[in-house]
């Protein structure tokens, strides 16, 4: 999902926010989310997920024309962690899309051959 999809999106679930609106508040939450990053704050959105930020130590790199190495500073990077509920929600549906294919293709889950090697017995 794009930002202009997610605010067409909002204004269509809320008709009494107008287009522009939506547009604002999505602006205005993206906006305030980048700037507690900024400041090396964390968010957390319960039920979605957090944001943070990590470290990257400084490292040699190599151009890749030239194959020469490169000094790669030090850097923070955006983070972003699931929630266990976003988790839970994500790998039910994907279980229902698999569910589903199974079914239309006539596949049987409990009729596919084991990818383990059949156990061996010992004769001691």
């Amino acid at each position: 999902m794009t930002k202009s999809e997610l605010i067409a999106k909002l204004a269509a679930h809320f008709p009494q926010l107008g287009a522009a609106d939506a547009e604002l508040a999505v602006k205005m939450i993206l906006d305030a989310m980048g700037k507690s990053l900024s400041h090396g704050e964390r968010i957390e959105i319960r039920g979605f997920g957090s944001f943070g930020l990590n470290f990257r130590p400084p490292r040699v790199g190599r151009n890749p024309k030239s194959g020469e190495k490169v000094q790669v500073p030090a850097k923070y990077v955006p983070h972003f962690k699931a929630g266990k509920e976003l988790r839970e929600r994500v790998d039910l549906k994907h279980a229902e899309e698999q569910g589903t294919r199974q079914s239309q293709q006539g596949v049987v889950a409990s009729a596919a051959p084991s990818a383990l090697p059949a156990p061996t017995t010992s004769a001691s």
